[in-house]
């Protein structure tokens, strides 16, 4: 990968040489170690925000948390390995036709859900018809499973079952190994559906290889071990502990704290400034997550965006390398596209391109139009402010608010006065349904360059941007149609190429999931966006 300016966290390297910490990319032996509890309790602390508010379904919330914490009780059909390839879990085989569009699976028939009943194609026929039901409300899962490309599903034996596209959908496998596309109860969905958003015991239930036990809103999830479990990815049998305790704390410092404390084993959802302090015994696991970086979205339908040299002045007014460098410790690396470095399809040519340049970004404005200046500085044209509204969905961390106040700072230096209002989640959605907003914030992760499609695509149910081209609208229909690699990866380059001219999106940092681990945790895995795998943990008290 090409040098950027920004050091990429490198558990083996970086953070051992700042921080003497033994770091790793899976704790301990896959068997669990010879000291492990069967009985033992193991303590999850997470940042856990906003679940609380109707996220404890993977099916129809958007929440990256939602789909990390309910991994415990929903299966998928196959499984995606560290290579990207696909291995057998609720589905032994599968076939896909050659025109693309129908996946046969066949199914294991000794999988039961934690209620009793029988995992089978029928159960499969439910979940997925579930999502795509318009009463269910579902986006980001709804979108997964092809939205309006979805057929349907099939039942053609009792344990094989086809799902069907409209088109050649190349992106379903990945999604079908996700836990957006994980599967709930038959009984549920047919007596208890309103209430999964809500999420408890009776209510959640999957197949997987803990049951949700106990659950108190905005404290703790309490995950029971399912003995019965024994169909779990790359041969997985019932978890080695008895029980996995996930503690739900939006402080960042407090995560750090009970995990050095010992109040609990893994915490997860941790920035680069705690690392440095959690102590020798503490194993950290760091891992850029795929997909789309932190970004700034840019209403080009509402306000001054709507001017493409407004939106580039914009890009280039912000000294990006250096308020990242600052506020992530050099741990987290600049972005320079819409898709991380891990994603598949990233394409390494726009690195460099786009540096900040104050002097080109007030030029941009002084084309535009914006070439007189208020008493206090800010661009005027006509009478009117060269102002942006920026709305964030709380809570934000402390180093986003600070990345915000640079970003601030550094438009005001041009003479763009940005706005940035927090909002609760209700008053957030009030002004992101009708988009009222002029910028809006986040980051998103996906294994497939297809998350483009909701974020860029005129129909798409992230396209905070508003963007509505054809041209785009083609490409993004091109790469979700072919499943020929090399033909994806030019696909999703030009839409990258494409948003670095347009800019839509301002990239701005990549991410990491970044993890810490007692010494007496055993056996932790991690999924490829870096998330917690409980199934061979252990601990050793």
């Amino acid at each position: 990968m090409p040098s950027r300016p920004a050091r990429r966290l490198l558990p083996l390297a970086v953070l051992a040489t700042a921080s003497a910490l033994v770091l790793s990319a899976c704790a301990g032996p896959a068997d669990g170690g010879s000291g492990g509890d069967a009985d033992a309790e193991l303590v999850w602390a997470i940042e856990g925000a906003n679940l609380s508010a109707g996220h404890m379904d993977p099916q129809t919330s958007q929440l990256d948390v939602s789909g990390m914490v309910q991994r415990q009780v929903l299966d998928s059909l196959v499984f995606q390995e560290a290579d990207g390839s696909f291995s057998p879990w609720l589905a032994e085989s599968w076939e896909v036709s050659d025109d693309g569009r129908t996946y046969t699976f066949d199914l294991r028939d000794d999988v039961t859900f934690s209620d009793g009943t029988p995992f089978d194609a029928a159960a499969v026929k439910a979940n997925f018809d579930r999502i795509v039901d318009p009463a269910t409300k579902s986006a980001q899962a709804a979108s997964m499973l092809g939205g309006e490309l979805y057929a349907g599903t099939e039942v053609t034996g009792e344990h094989t079952v086809e799902v069907s596209f409209t088109q050649p959908y190349a992106p379903f496998l990945q999604a079908a190994s996700t836990a957006q596309l994980g599967f709930w109860s038959p009984k549920v969905l047919e007596t208890s559906a309103d209430q999964l958003a809500a999420g408890g015991p009776d209510v959640t239930v999957g197949t997987g290889p803990f049951v949700l036990s106990e659950y108190t809103a905005d404290q703790e999830i309490v995950y029971t071990r399912n003995d019965d479990y024994a169909w779990g990815p790359d041969g997985a049998q019932a978890p080695k502990i008895q029980t996995l305790r996930v503690e739900l704390l939006p402080e960042a410092s407090v995560r750090a704290g009970v995990l050095s404390s010992g109040e609990a084993d893994v915490a997860t959802q941790l920035p680069p400034n705690v690392v440095a302090d959690l102590g020798d015994d503490i194993a950290v696991t760091a891992k850029e997550y795929p997909g789309l970086p932190y970004s700034l979205f840019l209403n080009e339908k509402h306000g001054v965006f709507a001017d493409q040299k407004v939106r580039q002045a914009f890009s280039l007014a912000i000294d990006i390398d250096v308020a990242v460098e600052e506020i992530f410790f050099g741990e987290f690396p600049r972005a320079w596209s819409i898709l991380g470095p891990t994603t598949p399809g990233y394409d390494a040519s726009l690195e460099g391109t786009w540096a900040f340049d104050a002097d080109r970004a007030n030029a941009l404005l002084d084309e535009a139009g914006w070439t007189e200046r208020g008493a206090d500085g800010i661009r005027m044209k006509d009478g009117e402010r060269l102002s942006a509204r920026w709305i964030a969905w709380t809570p934000i961390s402390d180093d986003r608010t600070a990345l915000a106040n640079a970003i601030q700072s550094d438009l005001k230096d041009v003479g763009f006065e940005i706005v940035r209002e927090k909002l609760e989640p209700a008053a957030y959605n009030e002004q992101y349904g009708p988009k009222t907003y002029d910028i809006t914030d986040w980051d998103f992760s996906g294994v497939d360059a297809d998350l483009l499609r909701s974020h860029l695509g005129t129909d798409g149910f992230q396209n905070a941007s508003q963007v509505s081209d054809p041209a785009v609208d083609d490409l993004l229909e091109r790469g979700l149609s072919t499943s020929d690699t090399g033909e994806r990866a030019e696909i999703y380059t030009e839409l990258q190429q494409w948003n670095a001219e347009h800019v839509a999106i301002v990239p701005l940092y990549v991410s990491s999931l970044i993890t810490g681990s007692a010494s007496t945790v055993q056996g932790l895995e991690y999924d490829l966006y870096g998330r917690p795998l409980f199934y061979d943990a252990s601990v050793s008290r």
